[in-house]
């Protein structure tokens, strides 16, 4: 083999090594396809709750930049976790397809942001579910 040949073959082996994939379905993968950004955002599964979530004020918007995962909280409410660990609901469509079956759902915003009354969610089979109000939520102990 040429010596000149195995410099070549450098960034390969090191884009191998230096690159370790993550788990699938664990984080917010960002996808970019002719201009347009999908977001497939992760479900987690529900815990035995030691606190309940009260809505307390409405928000218009939130950063997709800031979700991280997202619970299913009831049949047609979805919560956002986002980085700094608070929660904002999402109240979606009465006739919203079951998006719980899934291990996760898509986000096709306009801009970087989630908007009520703006944007929708896609589930894996293609149903789609528009945002019809967002609330940020806080904790409350169970008695």
């Amino acid at each position: 083999m040429i010596p000149g040949s195995l410099f070549g073959l450098l960034p390969l082996l090191l884009g191998i090594f230096g690159v370790q994939p993550e788990p699938v379905g664990t984080v917010v993968t960002r996808l970019v396809v002719q201009d347009e950004i999908i977001l497939r955002v992760p479900l987690q599964s529900r815990s035995a709750p030691s606190m309940a979530w009260v809505e307390s004020k409405k928000a218009k918007c939130i950063p997709i930049g800031a979700i991280r995962h997202a619970l299913m909280s009831g049949p047609a409410q979805l919560d956002f976790i986002l980085a700094d660990n608070s929660r904002v609901r999402a109240h979606l469509d009465n006739d919203c397809p079951a998006l719980d079956f899934y291990t996760g759902f898509y986000l096709q915003p306009e801009d970087d942001r989630l908007c009520a009354g703006r944007d929708a969610i896609q589930s894996r089979m293609g149903g789609s579910c528009s945002v019809q109000s967002l609330a940020r939520l806080v904790p409350k102990l169970k008695r």
